[in-house]
């Protein structure tokens, strides 16, 4: 199984991108999650968050693509990685989710 992730900035662009990602190819999203900026607390940094989503490696290219794509047309893309055969461990993580305990399924 592979494991695609992309950060972007703010919440309604990771939902937007998310959706474009699960439409665009055979993929499920196992995780939304806010990723804290380094630095201080009190510094007025955008959030950052992370959409993971898995499937066939070809796949999860092709929406992790698709996303890229949709987050650069809004200025909002921060970066991304494609693991095209992630280990148990890196799969037990992968579904962790900092947004609360419900997981996305």
């Amino acid at each position: 199984m592979a494991l695609g992730m992309i950060e972007v900035y703010g919440f309604a662009t990771a939902i937007v991108v998310a959706d474009k990602m699960a439409k665009s190819a055979n993929v499920k999203v196992v995780a939304i999650d806010k990723n804290k900026p380094a630095g201080n607390a009190n510094t007025n940094v955008p959030l950052v968050m992370a959409i993971k989503v898995e499937g066939d490696a070809s796949a999860v290219q092709s929406a992790v693509e698709v996303g890229k794509q949709e987050a650069q047309l809004r200025g909002l893309y921060v970066t991304h990685k494609v693991i095209a055969r992630q280990s148990p461990d890196i799969e037990w993580f992968a579904h962790l989710s900092a947004l609360g305990k419900d997981k996305l399924r």
